[in-house]
């Protein structure tokens, strides 16, 4: 990495939380998906840091961050980084979320709509507006695992101890290049997914999902996202659908897919993600 990183540890929403930042500019918040941490960004966080004040937190119950045994609805985990990009005192970031990570962006966006420059969903499907018919498990693109990690207790009882073994294997079923995520970056989530009680909280944002999914039709019934929001998914990944499930919730939806990619766009195409986010981006603040 070309730009020096700097790590946090800070207590905001009664929870402390573990970041990193890096830049100057107009401010970016990156939100990290399932099995990962803030690492997932590590390709596109010296390619922003250029232009832009990064902003990387490790959510709730991972990374480096505390572990409570609640607040994993994702409204709440919202709140954290809305703590947090007010005691950075960052006025209407852009957010960036990947995966479970854009399940949190959406709902900081639909609670502080005001508050919100821009949105970007990667690969994602939300919560109430596509992702629970991706949970029939009876359908060959159905996302079984997602039922498999939402059932209390025996998720942990079959991963503990073999969480180098489902992770990469789940990390090479959802690439399009198995090779994206290297052996290091693997060891840097285990890691830190073997630490006493983040596996067990990890897994509970998959149990409040359909918590979560009630929210989110409760609030789309009221209001619509109005800010410019970028959809984009892998082409072996979820493709279409993300931009085609914000297109429900969102009035200003731009998007579509990213070749020769899988679930994990942040590090198979880093460099075509930045391509797109970078031009959205600049666009977004300089109609500011």
């Amino acid at each position: 990495m070309s730009v020096a990183l700097n790590h946090h540890q800070v207590v905001v929403n009664e929870i402390r939380l573990h970041y990193v930042s890096a830049g100057q500019g107009d401010p970016l918040v990156l939100l990290h998906g399932w099995p990962q941490t803030w690492y997932a960004w590590r390709h596109l966080i010296p390619l922003l840091a250029e232009k832009y004040c990064v902003i990387v937190p490790d959510l709730r119950g991972m990374g480096d961050s505390e572990k409570p045994v609640t607040g994993y609805e994702k409204q709440t985990v919202a709140e954290d980084i809305y703590a947090l990009v007010n005691h950075l005192q960052l006025e209407q970031p852009v957010l960036v979320g990947h995966g479970l990570g854009a399940t949190v962006a959406y709902a900081y966006a639909s609670q502080y709509p005001q508050e919100v420059r821009g949105l970007v969903m990667l690969d994602a499907l939300l919560p109430g507006f596509g992702l629970e018919q991706m949970l029939n498990f009876t359908e060959q693109e159905g996302l079984w695992h997602l039922n498999f990690l939402s059932v209390s207790d025996l998720p942990e009882l079959l991963i503990k101890d073999r969480e180098r073994d489902y992770f990469t294997w789940l990390f090479r079923l959802y690439a399009y290049n198995p090779d994206a995520i290297e052996p290091e970056a693997i060891t840097e989530y285990v890691n830190r997914y073997r630490a006493p009680g983040a596996l067990r909280a990890s897994l509970l944002y998959f149990r409040t999902l359909f918590a979560d999914a009630r929210r989110n039709q409760q609030v789309a019934n009221d209001v619509r996202l109005i800010m410019p929001v970028l959809a984009l998914g892998g082409e072996y990944g979820l493709g279409e659908k993300t931009l085609t499930c914000l297109q429900q919730v969102a009035e200003n939806v731009q998007g579509g897919s990213i070749a020769n990619c899988g679930h994990w766009i942040a590090e198979e195409q880093p460099i075509s993600l930045f391509e797109q986010l970078d031009h959205f981006v600049t666009r977004v603040f300089a109609s500011w």
